[in-house]
């Protein structure tokens, strides 16, 4: 059994989303902002064995008007059932996959409630919901007319209220095939089914050393509590209870020596009369318990030299970090094994793992997560399998590269389809779904590469591939030109950019990826210029064709492809689902055009590189003659560093332009502090509010 599916709609910036759940590991990326915490947040809230609580703001904001909508069908007399059916409601629905074969489906049972045996599937609504014979004290006191802004800011206000009193979480079972097929069932049979485990991102740990620190200590306290249930495991729980037998022992001996030794520090109250009324006489009594002393009085210490050992806080935060994730992880295990009724799945949420840890042991971590898994089972006494499934938020592109591309999930927060101007949300790309038209010898080759270069498309908001290694060490000096060039103009340098190099024989292979990823790029390749298709390289004036892969690629569609067609090419036809390829032109109309990066600088700077001739075609072939005399790493080395005096090719300007100021990134409502001012009245006698 397994949770195969999860789908949330309503909450924060999840208005609605459709998550697919790995087996075993499932890794959440995404840039800042795009839902990832929101995910673990409401399952915490919805999943968890206490009371659960929302407020107003917790609804997504593409939802808010539904509230206005429910209160103007109120006032046309609609009747309730149709007035209940605007109100928003957060719900989570759960899709979990089973055996049908299996004699006993345990704490899932109550919730398959399909008659058709084929089916393999069933589904748990979770909804935090207006409570029955709520609506009129729900809506109660609310203005009869269209709301105005004013008066909109005030029903808001009274909603914000009477959520937290007036709404409240129901649980169903719903047939797969027969939405309107349903089991209320209570809580404790959620309970039952699903155990949830959080290793939050704010771990407690820093980086000072001259004071204790007992995060993990904590930690250990944790799992003697486990270990002292009535449900622990015998083995945990047989050194809970000889812990307890030693604290015990201690005890004795205190009550017998210590105890009169503390009678004595009592000062003489019978001095005063004491024990005067009626012959109470007071003495001491010390108890030790074996929580409070894990809790206040055991620290984890490391051995040091000569005997001394050292604080928890001594050791490195990567360390650290890493010790109490496994810590949790036993802990969590532990946990599951104590419960009475065991549950069919045990869901971690695991936050920003890669804190501290460096760049190999993060992508370790990752690929050693199910096997510590099993290592923990292996380690038990009855080796209790233990059904978990980890869902891994990160931010590091090393822990998203190793994880490989079918079990990661890309949360892109984006303006709401449709919805009123300001409002974001969060779509949920699937990249096992979304790149499963792509050739498998090219997937692999995209895990690779972007394995090997460490790349974090999956976090930046804008992307620059490149040729080759010249362009990579200049483009940030062109960049940085530009602006300065251009003070007024959108700053390429202030948004999240990543460089890729990739070659123009393999760029091509990066198109779908980008389109799924939404991600706005700009691919500088080379015109690389041949005398006809398969021929020999020549210079641009001298080719019929081009033999780049890239540019092949991108005008697929044009018949008959060919060099003069690409140079024919204006702003407009460069661009392509959003993205914008740049390869070589003249700097000017008449003026020579390079076929390589190199030949289309030196181009760019005549002076500088001392050409001489006067045709544009006798120029080109100096330009390339010259660019021959240079190594690709000296010749970018030198003009990106020790000489900086020089104009950039027209073709890549463009492109850099084109890139900083198209799809400027819009503020986030959600960093966006509004400030609520309550005006108290001013009193009669001179106060103030």
């Amino acid at each position: 059994m397994r949770i195969s599916q999860v789908e949330i709609k309503n909450f924060r910036l999840l208005a609605d989303v459709e998550l697919v759940l790995e087996d075993q590991t499932t890794v959440i990326v995404g840039r800042n902002n795009s839902g990832k915490t929101s995910l673990s947040e409401v399952m915490r809230r919805l999943l968890s064995d206490g009371n659960v609580a929302f407020q107003l703001e917790d609804f997504s904001s593409a939802c808010y008007n539904h509230f206005c909508e429910a209160l103007q069908a109120l006032n046309q007399g609609a009747d309730e059932d149709a007035v209940r059916a605007l109100i928003p409601t957060i719900e989570l629905r759960l899709k979990f996959t089973y055996d049908p074969a299996q004699p006993q489906l345990g704490p899932l049972g109550p919730f398959v409630i399909d008659l058709d045996p084929a089916c393999a599937d069933a589904l748990v609504v979770v909804r935090y919901e207006l409570k029955d014979g709520q609506l009129a004290s729900f809506l109660d006191g609310q203005p009869k007319e269209a709301l105005t802004p004013e008066t909109r800011i005030a029903f808001f206000r009274a909603l914000r209220e009477r959520i937290p009193a007036e709404f409240n979480v129901k649980i169903w079972a719903e047939d797969p095939n027969d939405p309107d097929n349903r089991r209320q069932l209570p809580p404790s049979a959620l309970r039952g089914l699903v155990k949830t485990g959080f290793i939050n991102a704010q771990r407690g740990l820093d980086d000072v050393t001259s004071r204790e620190s007992d995060v993990l200590a904590k930690t250990v306290e944790g799992l003697f509590a486990t270990a002292s249930s009535a449900s622990a495991d015998a083995a945990d729980k047989q050194i809970a209870d000889a812990l307890k037998t030693a604290v015990q022992d201690i005890q004795i001996q205190i009550d017998e020596n210590f105890g009169g030794q503390l009678k004595s520090l009592i000062p003489a109250l019978q001095t005063f009369g004491y024990p005067g009324l009626g012959g109470q006489e007071l003495h001491t009594e010390t108890l030790l318990d074996v929580r409070k002393l894990l809790s206040n009085f055991t620290k984890v210490r490391y051995a040091g030299y000569s005997g001394i050992t050292l604080p928890e806080s001594y050791n490195g935060l990567g360390a650290r970090n890493l010790i109490f994730i496994l810590l949790q992880l036993a802990g969590f295990y532990k946990a599951f094994c104590a419960e009475t009724t065991e549950p069919g799945v045990h869901l971690i949420f695991i936050e920003e793992p890669e804190a501290h840890l460096h760049p190999q042991m993060q992508e370790v971590f990752i690929r050693q997560l199910a096997k510590i898994a099993q290592q923990l089972v292996d380690g038990a006494q009855d080796k209790r399998p233990w059904p978990v499934q980890f869902v891994v938020s990160t931010h590091s592109s090393h822990i998203a590269n190793a994880a490989g591309f079918e079990s990661i999930r890309y949360f892109l927060g984006a303006p709401a389809s449709g919805a009123q101007e300001g409002v974001r949300t969060t779509r949920v790309k699937d990249l096992r779904k979304g790149l499963k038209d792509i050739q498998p010898e090219d997937k692999k080759f995209l895990h690779q590469y972007m394995t090997l270069t460490r790349c974090d498309l999956f976090f930046a908001d804008k992307a620059v591939l490149v040729e080759g290694l010249s362009e990579r060490l200049l483009l940030p000096v062109i960049v940085a030109k530009l602006e300065a060039a251009e003070p007024k103009s959108p700053k390429l340098s202030s948004q999240y950019v990543t460089v890729m190099e990739v070659g123009g024989a393999y760029a091509h292979l990066f198109f779908d990826l980008l389109k799924f990823l939404e991600l706005r790029s700009l691919i500088i390749t080379d015109l690389d210029a041949v005398e006809k298709p398969g021929g020999k390289a020549c210079a641009v004036h001298l080719g019929t064709y081009s033999s780049n892969a890239c540019l092949k690629a991108w005008y697929s569609e044009d018949d008959p492809f060919t060099l003069a067609g690409l140079l024919a090419k204006k702003d407009a036809g460069k661009v392509l689902n959003g993205n914008r390829i740049a390869y070589q032109r003249a700097e000017k109309e008449g003026d020579p055009c390079g076929r390589t990066f190199e030949d289309a600088f030196i181009l760019a700077n005549p002076k500088l590189f001392g050409l001489t001739e006067k045709t544009p075609n006798g120029l080109e072939l100096e330009a390339r003659s010259k660019a021959e005399e240079w190594k690709k790493s000296e010749f970018a080395l030198k003009h990106a560093i020790a000489e900086t005096e020089w104009l950039a090719p027209a073709y890549i300007v463009e492109g850099v332009r084109w890139l900083a100021r198209g799809d400027v990134v819009a503020p986030d409502p959600a960093l966006t502090l509004v400030v609520e001012a309550a005006v108290a009245p001013v009193e009669e006698d001179g106060g103030h509010a």
